[in-house]
C-alpha cells in the first residue's frame, strides 16, 4: 500500500516538475521557434514545449474544433482576433513580430527588372502561399494586385497550403516564390544571395504582416503558457525575431 502511495505521489510530482505546453505556431515562425524555446527553457528548464506548424486560417479552425493548444502565434492579427471574440481565447492579440516578403528563386534572375520579371516567358511558374488561409498569400497576392501584374501573371501561380510549403516549392518546383523574409535565414538559406537569388518586395503594396499571439482558453490556469508569452514580448525576443528578417514593435 505503501509503495502504491509512493508511486502515486511520484507520478504527480513528475507530471508538476516537468511541464508540456502546447503552441499553434505560423509556418513562417518554423525557422525562428527553435531559438525561441531553447532561450525559454534556459529560464523553464522543466518545461517541455510542443510545436505544432501550419497555416494560421488551418490552426484557427483546428483550434475553433477543440484541438488543445494553449499559445496560438499568427501570421496575423485577423485570426487572433476572431478567436478572442469567440472568447477562446482569453487575452487581446499582442503583436510579436511584422513579417516581410521577398522573392525568391533558386536560379540566379535579374531583379534589376522588378516586377516585369515576373511576366516574362522563363519564369513559368510563380508559387505563392494560398490567400484565403494563409496571411503571406493574402499580401502577396495585395502586392500583385498594387503593383499591377495579377492580370499577366495569374495564370502562372501555384497556390500551397502554407508559406513554408510555399518555400519547399520555390526551391525544387518553380521558378520563383513569394516567400517570408523570415525562411532567408535559416543555415539551410545561406547559399541564396540577395539581388541574384532574392530580392525585397515594395512593403507599401501591401498591408504590414503584424504577427499576433494570444493566450487559448486552454491556457488560462497555466502560469508556464503565460510565462512563454510574455517572453516573447521581451527584449530578448525581439532580438531573436530581428535575427531571422523579422521588424519587431518599438524597433
Amino acid at each position: 500500500m505503501k509503495f502504491k502511495l509512493f508511486i502515486t505521489l511520484l507520478l504527480l510530482t513528475s507530471s508538476l516538475i516537468s511541464k508540456e505546453i502546447k503552441i499553434a505556431v505560423a509556418s513562417n515562425v518554423s525557422y525562428a521557434i527553435e531559438d525561441l524555446k531553447k532561450e525559454f527553457i534556459k529560464l523553464y528548464p522543466d518545461t517541455k514545449i510542443q510545436v505544432i506548424l501550419g497555416s494560421s486560417g488551418k490552426l484557427t479552425a483546428q483550434i475553433s474544433n477543440g484541438a488543445p493548444y494553449q499559445l496560438f502565434m499568427s501570421a496575423d492579427m485577423k485570426y487572433p482576433d476572431a478567436l478572442y471574440k469567440k472568447k477562446l481565447a482569453i487575452t487581446k492579440p499582442s503583436v510579436y513580430a511584422y513579417g516581410e516578403l521577398v522573392l525568391l528563386s533558386n536560379k540566379e534572375q535579374d531583379f534589376s527588372e522588378g516586377f516585369d520579371l515576373l511576366k516574362s516567358d522563363k519564369i513559368k511558374k510563380i508559387a505563392i502561399a494560398n490567400p484565403k488561409t494563409a496571411p503571406y498569400g493574402k499580401a502577396t497576392l495585395q502586392a500583385m494586385k498594387n503593383a499591377k501584374i495579377y492580370k499577366d501573371i495569374k495564370r502562372k501561380l501555384v497556390y500551397a497550403e502554407s508559406i513554408s510549403q510555399t518555400l519547399s516549392y520555390t526551391i525544387t518546383a518553380v521558378d520563383i516564390g513569394f516567400v517570408a523574409k523570415s525562411s532567408l535565414f535559416s543555415p539551410k538559406m545561406q547559399r541564396f544571395k540577395k539581388g541574384k537569388n532574392w530580392s525585397d518586395i515594395d512593403s507599401k503594396l501591401y498591408t504590414p504582416i503584424n504577427q499576433g499571439v494570444v493566450i487559448l482558453k486552454n491556457g488560462k490556469d497555466d502560469d508556464r503558457v503565460k510565462a512563454f508569452y510574455n517572453f516573447l514580448l521581451s527584449k530578448k525576443t525581439k532580438e531573436i525575431f530581428k535575427r531571422y528578417g523579422y521588424l519587431v514593435p518599438n524597433d
